[in-house]
């Protein structure tokens, strides 16, 4: 009884330190983690370019210059949609004004609010607000933060890539003399299982822009490939990033003075493409690389998004499917592999079903 007692408190403790070097050490983790991730995509190609012949200081730059390449498109696509907003900022300062204000008849009529109140109500809000510049302090630490995080994660990729055989070696070194096969088995298999998850989204987000873009576009909606990338990009982060999007497009929509039945048109794009993205999408091009079961899916997401953020959330997915790959080949560790895993089959698609 008393041994029992002593491991549980152990493994306790051990899952405590863990939480806590992770929250206070994630300015020095978080890249690493990114960087790590994304290495695991190019392993496969550099090995391919180096059997060709290239060098792998060269493989490695290759892989940076690509992800610098998706990166800075994206930030280019969204700049060039965000410079026609900016065009029609005076139409979409009237239409929130006219929202604003049946937002205030519809406070006065239901809640007894006057609109003077309101205003009282609203400027008091303003007033305790800083006023001496912090805010545009802060967005300017913000994007310093940012930039940094971004060349660190690009430097650490870079490394990682180059010093793999490294790494690999130091796994060796460390594992069980009798364990060393198997050691590198549950590594390749994690890794195999992140960037095929990794690969399987970004093909699916492409996908998704394309839906979206056409979507918005056919029911006329103003900048619709603004909203259609903005949708695809937040698909990043399972279940709370599509909602996310699809809030943002009808709030688009309404400040752009869009009519209900347009509003109505982007909730069916929405039903739409979700149908698609759950029944063909995710089937025929995620897969079914991480076998996670709903409970442990939210919870990752959850505990993720507390210790680190939207960079957590991020990577939630593919590290617990790591976790579960490296549990299911643990003698000792299998009972956790089975808890986060899930009994279900692989997913078939619709079209499948249906034959």
């Amino acid at each position: 009884m008393g041994k029992s007692i002593s491991k549980v408190l152990q493994i306790t403790f051990t899952l405590v330190l863990i939480v806590v070097i992770l929250y206070y050490g994630k300015s020095i983790l978080a890249p690493l983690a990114i960087a790590c991730i994304l290495s695991m995509l190019f392993v496969a190609p550099s090995v391919w370019m180096e059997k060709k012949g290239l060098p792998r200081w060269a493989t490695a730059l290759i892989a940076v210059g690509i992800l610098i390449v998706c990166l800075v498109g994206i930030g280019f696509l969204l700049s060039w949609q965000l410079q026609n907003f900016a065009e029609q900022i005076s139409s979409l300062k009237q239409n929130l004004s006219q929202i604003l204000s049946s937002v205030q008849h519809w406070i006065q009529d239901r809640l007894d609010i006057d609109q003077a109140k309101q205003q009282a109500i609203a400027e008091e809000q303003m007033k305790s607000q800083p006023t001496d510049g912090s805010t545009v302090k802060q967005l300017a630490s913000g994007f310093f933060g940012l930039l940094v995080d971004f060349i660190l994660v690009m430097v650490y990729t870079y490394l990682l890539l180059f010093y793999r055989s490294r790494l690999k070696k130091f796994l060796l070194k460390i594992a069980p003399s009798g364990d060393q096969k198997k050691t590198m088995e549950i590594a390749e298999s994690a890794s195999k299982v992140a960037a095929n998850y990794m690969t399987g989204l970004a093909k699916m987000i492409v996908v998704l822009w394309i839906l979206y873009g056409f979507g918005f576009t056919a029911i006329g909606v103003e900048n619709a490939l603004f909203f259609a990338v903005i949708c695809g990009l937040l698909e990043l982060v399972p279940f709370i990033g599509n909602l996310t999007g699809t809030a943002i497009a009808i709030v688009g929509v309404t400040a752009q003075g869009g009519d209900t039945n347009m509003i109505v048109g982007v909730i069916l794009i929405y039903g739409f493409v979700q149908f698609v993205q759950t029944y063909l999408l995710e089937p025929l091009i995620v897969g079914n690389e991480v076998n996670i079961n709903p409970l442990f899916t939210i919870f990752s997401l959850v505990a993720a998004e507390a210790v680190w953020g939207i960079p957590g959330m991020i990577l939630a997915i593919p590290v617990t499917g790591m976790i579960k790959i490296i549990c299911d080949r643990i003698p000792r560790l299998q009972p956790y592999g089975y808890l986060i895993g899930s009994d279900k089959k692989a997913k078939k698609s619709f079209w499948k079903r249906k034959k």
